[in-house]
């Protein structure tokens, strides 16, 4: 525990010092190169997919006060109508679709669709996704293959179907909702990580090739975020305590980014057409020393693997039952369910699945 916490110390004050530069060079920047006009969102038209909660319905929520008209989609029908419902009373001009975005024949319908109702797309938000928290014993290749399904390749899907009428516009936005997991690959969430590695590479690659034509495509990292997504999330091997330690660190302020602040910084970067940004303090510190010391990450994180449950067995389960048989558990993940119930991941009380796996975006937090 003594080298555990000199590691962390350590760490973190490298990573100030590096942040401090890169604070620095960056104003440096701000200070001599041009200003860029922003994208006005004012009538634009925005799908959002997994925008049924989470971060996906705060998104939804920041756009629709912007002006713009939107579009979200995700696999449970009750969970749309209730986000339809929270969208309407906002004012909002929303669309909803049921729509599995791992399969492409439903992503080529989502947006035949958008198109039939207003008639252009100008944003893409590729935020639909799942999470799964586990030991690598406990995994099995289908948990590797559903992640790769609807983070990776429902991005894909969707992107592709709707470059055509992106392209139509003389300026647009693909925006990619990654994780600090995609640069930086985290014990017990080798899935995901897999997934969100592959989505940034496709994310970067993609606005290289769009250069010039008028498409700006967004990478977004976020670290930790306080969307209430752990409700949903399903956990294997010793899972009460994976739970445990994964939803106190989804909820504890510091550590997790409330959704709104989030969904404020995407559509800033949304707006401006930044390549990247990382989302949250401790993200951009690890994902510095990462780029910095690989080695020294990849140890450090070794570490951090020692202290985690090393449950077994392969089943897995959403943890919401068991959030009130502790106290202490209780307490700590206040903020986070309260987060839930205001992101609307609690619809129903029961995480909604499709073979096996919850519905709609369950984010790095």
């Amino acid at each position: 525990m003594k080298l555990l916490n000199s590691a962390i110390r350590s760490t973190a004050k490298l990573g100030a010092v590096t942040l401090g530069v890169a604070a620095a060079g960056a104003a440096v920047t701000a200070a001599v190169w041009p200003r860029r006009k922003k994208f006005n969102l004012h009538g634009k038209v925005v799908l959002i997919t997994g925008g049924s909660r989470g971060l996906g319905l705060a998104l939804a929520r920041g756009f629709a006060g912007e002006g713009a008209r939107l579009a979200i989609c995700a696999r449970n029908e009750a969970e749309l109508e209730s986000a339809r419902a929270d969208l309407k009373r906002r004012s909002a001009d929303v669309l909803t679709v049921v729509t599995d975005v791992s399969d492409p024949a439903q992503a080529q319908e989502l947006v035949d669709k958008v198109i039939a109702r207003y008639g252009r797309i100008d944003v893409l938000i590729n935020n639909a996704g799942i999470i799964q928290i586990g030991p690598l014993a406990t995994l099995t290749l289908a948990d590797f293959e559903t992640a790769m399904e609807t983070i990776f390749w429902g991005t894909v899907y969707m992107t592709t179907a709707a470059l055509p009428h992106l392209m139509e516009r003389d300026e647009a936005r693909i925006v990619n909702i990654t994780s600090i997991g995609g640069r930086v690959s985290v014990p017990h969430l080798l899935p995901y990580s897999c997934a969100k590695f592959a989505t940034v590479a496709f994310s970067e690659g993609l606005r290289a090739e769009l250069r010039g034509t008028g498409i700006k495509t967004v990478t977004i990292a976020p670290g930790l975020m306080r969307t209430g997504s752990f409700v949903n999330a399903r956990f294997k091997g010793d899972d009460e305590r994976e739970a445990a330690w994964f939803s106190v660190s989804a909820s504890l302020p510091g550590l997790a980014m409330s959704a709104k602040r989030a969904a404020r910084k995407i559509i800033l970067a949304t707006e401006r057409g930044t390549a990247q940004k990382i989302l949250t303090l401790p993200a951009n510190l690890l994902a510095l020393l990462h780029g910095n010391f690989p080695g020294a990450t990849a140890d450090l994180l070794g570490l951090v693997n020692q202290l985690l449950p090393h449950g077994q067995g392969d089943a897995s389960r959403v943890i919401r039952p068991h959030l009130h048989q502790s106290q202490v558990l209780e307490r700590l993940t206040f903020l986070g369910r309260q987060a839930a119930r205001r992101n609307l991941q609690d619809v129903g009380g029961n995480a909604s699945k499709v073979d096996g796996a919850p519905s709609g975006a369950a984010q790095f937090g």
